[in-house]
């Protein structure tokens, strides 16, 4: 691969329970054990930030093959949902689910596009095979 753009993040303190910032520090959050995983809360967590990754991604590669077929994707949204659990063979492993929205397309052009995005987004080509990603037009 030819990269065209390398980002750099550090986390510090304690893994889930610490900081994290880009080098350039436009990102720049705690990070902490969501309550449902038996922390305290009140700050973001790796999965907020994966799902916010993901969308923005996604939304991207929905937005250009989109516009390679003149659809209209004016007021579009995609919205990732990352959950975090247990394998059966041990350790933890992510799920996600993308909702994409499109108010402006009937239902089939947007599976179409949808599924056209999922080839060319980099997040599903990163996770495919690893993570089950589930695709859904609401």
């Amino acid at each position: 691969m030819d990269a065209l753009y390398t980002a750099i993040a550090t986390a510090s303190g304690d893994g889930r329970n610490g900081h994290t910032e880009s080098e350039d520090g436009l990102l720049s959050v705690d990070v902490r054990i969501p309550k449902e995983m038996g922390g305290a809360g009140g700050a973001t967590n790796p999965e907020q930030l994966f799902a916010a990754g993901y969308a923005a991604c996604f939304h991207s590669a929905l937005k250009l093959v989109g516009q390679s077929e003149s659809a209209d994707l004016e007021g579009s949204q995609v919205s990732a949902s990352v959950s975090i659990g247990t394998l059966p063979s041990g350790g933890f492993g992510l799920a996600v689910e993308l909702d994409v929205h499109a108010p402006n397309l009937d239902k089939a052009t947007t599976e179409a596009l949808v599924q056209k995005a999922h080839q060319v987004c980099p997040y599903s080509n990163a996770v495919r095979g690893n993570v089950d990603v589930a695709l859904s037009v609401v």
